[in-house]
């Protein structure tokens, strides 16, 4: 069981963040079941809106990184000249999230061109994806080596990869685990989404006190197959049949449960053929007070060249971090097994969890408290997951359980009062 008093808590806030998520489009060209955005083929933005939505970032949240999403950003017409606005004129990382549909070598040497700094691209099962319908995600593990090796071969960039986790699909995660380990050299990141359900049997939804129909009108919907909640603890179990050295070394927490572990971070040291161990906490409190001590920001994405330095990470962390310490043990001893062989290169990688917004049983919105993924809307800074909400109905939604017994003035089946509503922030 994974404890959050074991773990580093991340010092990321509202203002003070590791990355900012810019949408320059709404448009796309594919269906992902687990979405949270609209696909609005009027969506795209000028550069010069872009770049207000930068001004805003800027004035109130310093970030290392600027994560440009959407829909997807490849096929936005002034996705180049973006990169180049927040790498040239903002001093920021730029991080491409993608499908990959749109990407060829072309415009891949233009935005490395332009300072891109890399790409995590969403690759899962429950996408539309044109010649990869129908496909689990061990028949999408062509797809994703193809997408990373395009990206090995233009050199010099970053390579993460985003899965949403279903419950039908919770079995898989083992293999992806070894998959992205038997790739260590060219992915660098691998990230699983837990599904977000509505949970419309449970709960009705407010928008000003007016009950709103929102399995019918907002883009996250409900499954059949997932009539609760995915929680972190249980990929983590996944991750230990194949792994079971796995070891956390660091969390966000949730805005109403503290022991939640809504962002799971994980620091994998190992070769393409064995992993070594984990970092340990004191590993990731070192960067990122160190990083923010350097340079005023806490770290988002390490330059892939550093990443291949494992066996630098071991040597020079293990002397106050317990993870490191023991996979440089592990290795050591590998070593000792086979002195003729030549020493495995160890690469670092990381494996996160994100456990997005789930329900307390007051109906209380329990969000990632310290979210990275804020992006803007009409100058303000809010969620990214919930901003179809604002979008559909100028706010974000208040729940209240169907089977609350009454009070505050508000009958069953009544829309609640705004002080009988959960109040969510």
């Amino acid at each position: 069981m994974v404890r959050p008093n074991d773990l580093y808590r991340l010092p990321w806030s509202l203002n003070d963040n590791v990355l900012a998520w810019l949408e320059p489009t709404k448009r796309c060209n594919i269906y992902c079941e687990g979405c949270y955005s609209r696909n609005d083929p009027s969506s795209d933005k000028t550069l010069e809106q872009v770049r207000a939505d930068l001004d805003v970032f800027t004035a109130n949240r310093k970030v290392d990184s600027i994560s440009i999403a959407g829909g997807d950003p490849l096929i936005y017409p002034h996705i180049v000249e973006t990169v180049r606005m927040i790498r040239e004129d903002y001093g920021k990382k730029p991080v491409v999230n993608t499908n990959g549909v749109a990407l060829d070598q072309k415009l891949l040497r233009e935005l490395k061109a332009a300072g891109l700094h890399g790409l995590t691209f969403h690759v899962d099962s429950s996408q539309g994806r044109p010649h990869w319908k129908n496909k689990n995600e061990l028949e999408l593990l062509p797809l994703r080596l193809e997408l990373a090796q395009m990206v090995a071969d233009e050199g010099g960039l970053g390579v993460a990869f985003n899965s949403t986790v279903f419950r039908h699909t919770l079995k898989y995660v083992p293999e992806l685990v070894k998959w992205s380990r038997k790739h260590i050299d060219i992915v660098h990141s691998m990230v699983f989404i837990l599904y977000r359900t509505m949970r419309t049997e449970e709960f009705d939804f407010y928008a000003q006190g007016e009950k709103m129909p929102v399995e019918s009108e907002l883009v996250y919907k409900d499954m059949d197959d997932n009539p609760e909640p995915l929680m972190a603890q249980e990929i983590v179990d996944k991750i230990r049949e194949v792994e079971p050295e796995y070891d956390a070394c660091a969390y966000l927490g949730g805005t109403k449960d503290p022991k939640s572990l809504k962002w799971l971070l994980a620091g994998r040291l190992a070769s393409t053929d064995k992993t070594y161990g984990y970092v340990g906490p004191n590993y990731m409190e070192a960067v990122q007070v160190g990083h923010h001590a350097v340079t005023g920001n806490f770290l988002a994405y390490t330059a892939p060249e550093l990443l291949s330095k494992g066996r630098s990470i071991m040597a020079g962390f293990s002397a106050f971090d317990g993870g490191t310490r023991k996979a440089l043990g592990n290795y050591s001893v590998d070593l000792a097994k086979h002195p003729l062989r030549k020493p495995p290169k160890v690469h670092f990688q990381s494996l996160a969890v994100i456990q997005p917004i789930d329900m307390m049983a007051d109906g209380e919105a329990n969000m990632c408290d310290g979210c990275p993924d804020i992006t803007v809307h009409e100058g303000e800074l809010i969620w990214s997951c919930r901003l179809d909400e604002h979008q559909q109905y100028g706010c974000f939604l208040k729940a209240a359980p169907k089977n609350a017994s009454p009070k505050n003035g508000a009958s069953k089946g009544a829309a609640p009062s705004e002080k009988s509503l959960p109040q969510v922030r």
